[in-house]
This record gives structure tokens, C-alpha cells and sequence, in this order.
């Protein structure tokens, strides 16, 4: 599969949470340190080659970490993207982690909580899977954005 580079704000902004998560963990790097390992994952010899590849202007797309808004059957949400995979024709498939369970039956008898969903969503933030009344089961809210 191929893997278009992200933008080197994308990259910065990788290395930040790479060293936010590092810190959490109790370990202590520089700003410089966590560029330089963001560089050799992803394949660069160092920060300055991994960034002149980049260059700077954003790649559409999503990834681990970003925040992210909008609708699930219907409700309302927010949460963070678990996992992030470009699939053909400008699909993605994303595991999304809800920041609050969202109920899933309409029925008062009983209640079907999720917190987790994977969904596949096309370059328009919305998923081709519908309910029976042609609702997008997944519509997000600011579906483009860098990093």
C-alpha cells in the first residue's frame, strides 16, 4: 500500500504527542530528540531529510490521536481516532473511540451503548453505509484536517 508522506506541520505535530506520551510515561526527551525519532519511522535518515520530503503543504487525510466530531446513527459525538488506514478512491477506514458511549437503539425498552466503532468514510467525511432511512451511519463534522 502506498503511504503519501503528511506535511511537515502533520510531522511536528506527531513528534509533540510523541513527547507528550513519552513525559506521561515518565521519560524525558527534547523537541529535537522525538523529531528526530519521528523522522526514523518513518523511514528518513534524520529530521532535515524526513522534512524537506514533506514539505508543507497539508495532506487530507486522518490519523492516531486527532480529535474528531460529528454523527453516529444520528447522535451526536466526539472522540479520538483509535486507528487510521487510507484505503482506494479516497476511503478511509477508522477505528473511532467515542469520549462518551452513544446509544444505538431507538427503542425505550432497552439501550445498546457503543464506545468504539470502525467505520469506512469517503472524502467527503461520510460513510456509504446507510441506515433505512438513507442516513450516513457515520458523518463527521470537520472531516479534513491536517495531522
Amino acid at each position: 500500500m502506498d503511504i503519501s508522506l503528511p506535511s511537515r506541520d502533520a510531522l511536528k505535530a506527531q513528534a509533540k504527542r510523541l513527547r507528550q506520551k513519552l513525559a506521561a510515561d515518565g521519560t524525558t526527551v527534547s523537541h529535537s530528540q522525538a523529531l528526530e525519532a519521528v523522522a526514523h519511522q518513518w523511514g528518513a535518515r534524520d529530521w532535515n531529510t524526513l522534512s524537506a520530503r514533506a514539505g508543507t503543504a497539508p495532506t487530507k487525510g486522518y490519523s492516531p490521536g486527532q480529535q474528531v466530531s460529528g454523527r453516529y446513527l444520528g447522535h451526536r459525538f466526539t472522540g479520538v481516532v483509535k486507528a487510521a488506514e487510507r484505503r482506494s478512491q479516497g476511503y478511509w477506514r477508522l477505528v473511532l473511540r467515542f469520549d462518551a458511549p452513544v446509544d444505538v437503539v431507538s427503542s425505550e425498552q432497552f439501550s445498546a451503548l457503543r464506545r468504539q466503532v470502525t467505520a469506512v468514510i469517503d472524502a467527503t467525511g461520510r460513510s456509504p453505509q446507510k441506515t433505512s432511512d438513507g442516513v450516513p451511519h457515520v458523518v463527521l463534522a470537520d472531516h479534513w484536517s491536517a495531522g
